[in-house]
């Protein structure tokens, strides 16, 4: 099982280290925006310079992961990003396409944090 929670967790640090850095450095191709309350949020995202943000917590949190060091830090907030994830693809773009990769970032997520449950009983006590 360490083994199997540490090829989750260099996962899910690779893809939110790639996609924060592809935020903050743009080296994949931008699709056009989409229609509707979808496309105006993403421009005001761009626009604003709120990407930028959000792609550094994601680097981040990523890096956490990756490097095995507060790792239940970076899982916080890898779950605030993933929480937004879920919010704009039920909310504003509810394409089965684009939920797929929030349900496996949750999974992995999910996955961990069952790991590291001793880290967050603090919390979770009544």
């Amino acid at each position: 099982m360490k083994i199997l929670t540490i090829i989750v967790r260099v996962l899910l640090g690779l893809i939110f280290v790639f996609f924060g850095s592809n935020g903050l450095l743009h080296f994949l191709p931008m699709p056009p925006l989409p229609q509707g309350v979808a496309g105006e949020y993403l421009h005001a995202f761009f626009a604003s310079g709120y990407v930028y943000v959000i792609s550094s917590f994601q680097v981040v949190g990523g890096l956490l992961l990756l490097i095995g060091r507060f790792v239940p830090l970076g899982l916080t907030i890898l779950g605030a990003i993933i929480v937004n994830i879920w919010a704009f693809h039920l909310l504003m773009a509810p394409e089965p396409a684009g939920l797929a990769p929030a349900i496996v970032v949750s999974i992995l997520e999910l996955f961990l944090v069952c790991r590291y449950r001793e880290a967050f009983a603090g919390i979770l006590r009544p």
